[in-house]
């Protein structure tokens, strides 16, 4: 019992749970079997094997059995609901309308719910946008990040970090040196903000830790599981990052990968061609050729593709050989 005291025993839980990562329900033999562990980290271990077997599914249901897990009002022993908090993030990301909902959902565990639940709500945020510096949630991870618990304000630096991976916004790079001024008593926040300030100048804004790819249609799995080593490293940063493991966050190399599209030719050489970039839309279901992007801009290859971007070529010379740039 000691032993799943230690706050390392998340890693177990964690370990199991990638075993699951988009299985949906081959995961359900694994959760009963663990829910006849006596320990409390059975609840913690079971609410994180449903989230990672249901991984960017957005099912709804799923998403209503974590807000439930919510509804108690714990002050002690809530890891299983800090876990459901970043649950709800972790089911819903990947689809634009589950994402809004879900933001409105963390905005009433912001009202109407504990501490622990509170302190997971900013890491959430940051999961539905990975390297996707979204206006509203840089707002709201900004007003969380001078909260008055310690815990609340730290996640929420980190948040910004993980928001901004890699796309050297200059509007969070302002937050992040207003906030090293603000913090510049408190050791544990300015570890945050320089990791978080790392983070957001990744490979000089040419990478990207954002692990749904090829129009938002395939999940990358290892690039997941490495964000939720350091997600659920976060729900403990002070035994965890700010302690002796914060070599954890090696674990966000399995996440980056480079954000910019290349052209070859069939012998691989390197042949810049004119592609059009743009803010891709949905087009299923539409009779005819709809656009699939719009508001592009025309650049010639190499070119810099955002989360939300969608890239197609600009000239009728040559044909790409995928149906996603």
């Amino acid at each position: 019992d000691d032993e799943l005291d230690h706050t390392h025993a998340r890693f177990l839980c964690l370990g199991l749970a990638l075993l699951f990562l988009g299985q949906m329900e081959k995961a359900e033999a694994m959760i009963e079997a663990l829910r006849t562990v006596e320990h409390k980290i059975a609840k913690y271990a079971v609410v994180m094997l449903e989230t990672a077997a249901y991984a960017g599914s957005g099912n709804v249901l799923k998403v209503q059995e974590m807000m439930h897990q919510c509804a108690e009002h714990l002050t002690e022993d809530a890891e299983h609901q800090m876990a459901a908090v970043l649950g709800i993030g972790l089911i819903t990301m990947g689809e634009a309308v589950g994402s809004e909902m879900a933001l409105r959902t963390f905005d009433h565990l912001l009202h109407y719910c504990e501490l622990p639940i509170k302190r997971a709500v900013p890491l959430s945020l940051a999961v539905l946008n990975i390297s996707n510096p979204d206006f509203a949630v840089i707002d709201q991870l900004s007003r969380l990040s001078h909260d008055p618990d310690i815990e609340i304000s730290q996640n929420a630096i980190f948040g910004l970090g993980i928001v901004s991976a890699g796309t050297n916004n200059s509007r969070v790079a302002g937050l992040l040196r207003q906030l090293s001024e603000f913090y510049s008593k408190e050791a544990g926040h300015i570890f945050c903000v320089r990791i978080a300030q790392g983070l957001l100048h990744m490979g000089k804004g040419l990478m990207t830790l954002n692990p749904v790819h090829s129009d938002r249609m395939l999940m990358n799995g290892p690039a997941l599981g490495g964000m939720l080593v350091l997600l659920h490293s976060c729900l403990d940063l002070k035994s965890t990052l700010l302690d002796k493991s914060h070599y954890l966050l090696y674990y966000l190399t399995c996440a980056m990968n480079p954000r910019m599209l290349i052209t070859v030719d069939e012998e691989l050489n390197w042949r810049p061609v004119t592609a059009r970039v743009g803010q891709a839309v949905e087009t299923v279901g539409q009779a005819g050729k709809p656009k699939r992007i719009t508001g592009f801009q025309t650049h010639t290859t190499p070119v810099l593709l955002a989360a939300t971007d969608l890239a197609e070529l600009g000239t009728e010379e040559v044909f790409s050989m995928s149906s996603v740039l």
